[in-house]
């Protein structure tokens, strides 16, 4: 996917394992310029540094800031990106706290199909 100037859009991916980080990474570098964030912490300042994204997946369970407090901070900024949510678990609390808090646009359960 690219914008009509040819250059690739923006995607994060926000996730506190190395190896989902990097599965997701290979999963969309060819259609997209993908950012990576360990925390959503490190994914806030890449935010401030690189602006809106077209795409932001996080991961719901990480320590200090939750995947869903995470989206639900970049709701105001950003109304227009596509939030997505990976989870291990499959608590419906979190579905729609996500849902209505983060904008949520798809929630997916780990293990997911690239």
């Amino acid at each position: 996917m690219s914008q009509g100037d040819g250059r690739k859009l923006k995607l994060i991916v926000v996730d506190d394992e190395r190896d989902n980080l990097d599965l997701l990474y290979r999963t969309f570098r060819r259609d997209f310029q993908v950012f990576r964030a360990d925390s959503a912490k490190n994914a806030l300042q890449i935010l401030d540094q690189e602006g809106e994204m077209a795409v932001i997946i996080s991961d719901q369970r990480m320590p200090e800031m939750n995947g869903t407090e995470f989206l639900g901070k970049t709701v105001e900024r950003f109304p227009d990106t596509i939030r997505i949510l990976l989870t291990g678990y499959t608590d419906v609390e979190d579905l729609v706290e996500a849902i209505n808090a983060g904008k949520v646009f798809k929630y997916i359960v780990k293990p997911w199909n690239p």
